[in-house]
């Protein structure tokens, strides 16, 4: 498995791809991550929930640190080739195209997630990136490729993917046999930093994935202008990190927000974030299938978002609320809806949950990524 970003620099693909290593792991199958070593004082090799991972030298001057990166992939993939059956890479970029180069020379199948849509998915990528082309014709020699929504799956198809290779399969996530107590969350997260002390009674909304302003992270601030007059004492945790982030902290203090709204940095795991909130919201322009969105749902937390194809395929009127795109008041009623109506807010995401339950648990998507793998494995053994 590879992708160029990995723990601890943590997102919505990159929590995807570790879901499944864990869990191919947990079913005996043998798996071992491939990422980029962006720090020189990270180790090299380490173990990951019991999967073993490789960190390949990656300077930092950008253009000549991909490329090294790539040469030191390629190099591992034909050194260890005989110690592998198929390769799954996140992202249409360039390891996906390295990865597709390289093992196809010894008849190894390679299969690639497509993590996004829209502005920063890896369809625009292909046509607004310096080699964007050229990286979108190596990933089109991929075996199969895995488009994690509708959406995905229609610009890969519109960018002259073909049919045969494309795959849809759903995200899936990992679902707490149990909801974990909210002021046991709170106190363990408190305990663990000072700047994550919320106080009983006092709401708290969380948003979990990149720092972008593709996000709506401008218009959540603005929206919680509105929201800090009902709740002076609320709080808002932006969860991630990216590279809007400084632009994002700059409008927190231009609204004179830096007490009720903080960056905490990104985590691994977000259970205990999500167990001490008491909303999630999503305010992006475009999603394919949001990783963050189908953890808030498996976590009984009531979900606001915005009313887009990838948010409206996940939640309909009894799952959670939608709101106008690009529209701070509309976002801020609905945030209110949620944390004032809190009936229906509890009986919505008891319905969230239990839909995620039936439709998008990690088991699922594990083995519908498995049955392709393996059938692109027996076909390159014919």
């Amino acid at each position: 498995m590879i992708s160029r970003r990995f723990w601890p620099l943590v997102g919505g693909a990159e929590r995807a791809m570790a879901g499944l290593a864990s869990q191919f792991h947990s079913e005996g199958h043998s798996v071992r991550f491939l990422t980029a070593q962006w720090e020189s004082n990270w180790p090299s090799e380490l173990v990951h929930r019991e999967v073993p991972v490789t960190r390949l030298n990656h300077p930092k001057t950008k253009g000549w640190g991909t490329f090294r990166y790539m040469t030191h992939l390629k190099n591992w993939l034909k050194e260890h080739h005989t110690e592998y059956d198929a390769i799954l890479v996140s992202m249409l970029k360039h390891d996906a195209y390295a990865a597709t180069k390289t093992a196809h020379r010894f008849d190894i199948p390679v299969v690639i997630r497509a993590e996004g849509a829209g502005p920063t998915g890896d369809c625009e990528f292909h046509r607004t990136a310096r080699f964007g082309a050229r990286l979108k014709q190596g990933c089109q020699k991929a075996d199969a490729i895995i488009a994690p929504s509708q959406l995905v799956s229609q610009e890969l198809l519109d960018a002259g993917f073909e049919q045969d290779r494309v795959r849809f399969v759903p995200n899936g996530v990992e679902v707490q046999a149990s909801n974990i107590d909210k002021t046991e969350a709170r106190l363990s997260l408190g305990d663990a930093h000072p700047i994550l002390q919320v106080n009983t009674g006092e709401p708290l909304v969380v948003y979990t994935g990149r720092l972008d302003k593709e996000k709506g992270l401008l218009d959540l601030i603005d929206a919680w202008k509105i929201v800090g007059t009902i709740f002076p004492n609320g709080r808002l945790w932006l969860v991630g990190e990216g590279s809007d982030g400084r632009a994002i902290w700059d409008h927190i203090r231009e609204q004179q927000l830096s007490y009720q709204i903080i960056l905490p940095g990104s985590f691994d795991e977000v259970s205990d974030l999500l167990a001490a909130a008491d909303a999630f919201v999503l305010p992006s322009y475009q999603e394919g299938m949001s990783l963050s969105l189908l953890e808030a749902m498996a976590a009984n937390v009531p979900v606001v978002a915005t009313d887009i194809p990838g948010n409206r395929e996940l939640i309909q009127e009894d799952k959670g609320l939608l709101c106008k795109v690009r529209d701070p008041e509309s976002l801020a009623t609905a945030i209110l809806d949620a944390l004032q109506r809190q009936g229906p807010s509890k009986q919505r995401a008891e319905t969230a949950k239990q839909y995620v339950i039936e439709n998008y648990s990690l088991e699922k998507m594990a083995q519908e990524h498995l049955e392709i793998i393996e059938k692109q494995i027996f076909a390159s053994k014919r």
